[in-house]
């Protein structure tokens, strides 16, 4: 970590870590913990979220954030109780604000965040899904696409945590780090409703998971659809 900072601070001008609030558990906000990544005020300049080659990112952030290597001083963060090894990612603030998501949101930021988890693992390469879109698209395509079905993840393993579920978790996080399956990750694409450029259209609705036969990286994924249609019964009745 000491390498990794002098590194930051003599490649490019600015503070070696980035912070930035997050809810965290019961929505309360800390200050999450990364190594810059990216030029100074980028927040300033773009969207929250970042896409493969988007400008803003450095020359080695980009490799820091190829192998989580800018992840590391989040294990502070964990000193201080306010994160956990394993847990639901945290997200920037303004991306919880979304309506449809409300329920959700409720239950996943009932525990405490986590530095990795199921959905870590599924969309361990997003920034290359999101990189046909243009900066003005990212956060809309990605709150009403991607970060859903990220929530489901993050309930179906709510639903069955444990200790020896965690600890295979951090096992094939260090394992996925390693080893990308960048070719199985491509699978994530074929269900954005804006690709290549093209404009989330407003209004488009009712957009939701595929069946798991079509999911080969998340075999799990029939739970997802369970809780969720536990969730909708428990509203109705």
């Amino acid at each position: 970590m000491l390498i990794l900072a002098a590194a930051v601070k003599l490649t490019s001008r600015g503070p070696v870590l980035f912070k930035q609030s997050r809810p965290g558990r019961n929505r309360r906000e800390f200050s999450i913990l990364k190594f810059r990544t990216m030029i100074v005020n980028s927040g300033q300049t773009g969207p929250v979220l970042t896409r493969a080659l988007d400008p803003r990112v450095t020359w080695l952030g980009r490799h820091m954030r190829k192998w989580k290597l800018d992840e590391l001083p989040q294990l502070f963060n964990v000193l201080r109780g306010e994160m956990s090894f394993v847990g639901p990612r945290p997200q920037p603030t303004r991306l919880w604000n979304e309506p449809a998501i409300h329920d959700d949101a409720s239950l996943v930021l009932s525990v405490r965040p986590g530095l990795t988890s199921h959905a870590t693992l599924v969309f361990r390469n997003e920034e290359d899904v999101l990189a046909p879109l243009s900066p003005d698209e990212v956060e809309e395509v990605y709150q009403r696409t991607l970060m859903p079905v990220k929530l489901k993840l993050e309930i179906q393993y709510l639903c069955k945590a444990s200790f020896w579920g965690d600890l295979w978790i951090i096992l094939r996080t260090i394992a996925r780090v390693f080893n990308r399956h960048e070719e199985r990750d491509g699978v994530l694409k074929e269900y954005l409703p804006a690709s290549n450029g093209s404009p989330a259209k407003p209004g488009e609705h009712g957009w939701a998971p595929p069946d798991a036969a079509s999911w080969p990286v998340v075999p799990e994924l029939k739970d997802v659809r369970t809780v969720a249609n536990t969730n909708v019964s428990a509203k109705e009745q």
